[in-house]
Formats: C-alpha cells, structure tokens, sequence
C-alpha cells in the first residue's frame, strides 16, 4: 500500500493506489480553485478509510499550491464539515 496522493493532471484527477486498486477524485480547475467534482473508491476497497486519506491528501496537494477548493461532491463536503483544520482552503 502507497500512502502518497498524487496529482494526475493529464486525467485531472487526485490518486491514492491501494493494494492494487486506485481510489481518485475528479476535479477541475479555474482561476485560484481546485473544483472536486466527484471521489471513488474501488468496491474492494470501500470502508477502510480510503476515501478519507483520498480527500485529505488531495486537501494538502491543494494547499500546497496556494489554491482553495469547492467541494462539488458530498463526500468532500462531508470530510470538510468534520475537519474544520481545511476551513481555511474553502472558497
């Protein structure tokens, strides 16, 4: 198992390979906003947490280039209402 999100840019999307599978989060971007329009997660993968460490690798990717995020998704939305340490990322 990997423990790094990575930007993929040419499928714009965030990636977390987990034992073989891959869990993303499709996003788009505009002027200063990273716009996660969709996460997940492979079936074989589901309820281990994946999809958490997805949303807050991609949080950090993002706040690592200065951008701000919309959370065009419930789960982001969701993820983002508990862990108000992102509040700042919001646009």
């Amino acid at each position: 198992m990997t423990n790094a999100v990575r930007d993929n840019k040419a499928l714009h999307r965030f990636e977390l390979e987990v034992d073989g599978g891959v869990a993303f989060a499709n996003y788009r971007l505009e002027p200063g906003v990273v716009i996660i329009t969709h996460t997940e997660t492979p079936v074989e993968l589901r309820g281990r947490g994946i999809a958490s460490r997805l949303v807050q690798g991609a949080l950090e990717l993002i706040r690592a280039d200065g951008l701000k995020v919309v959370a065009g998704c419930g789960f982001v939305v969701d993820y983002l209402e508990l862990h108000p340490e992102y509040a700042d990322l919001t646009a």
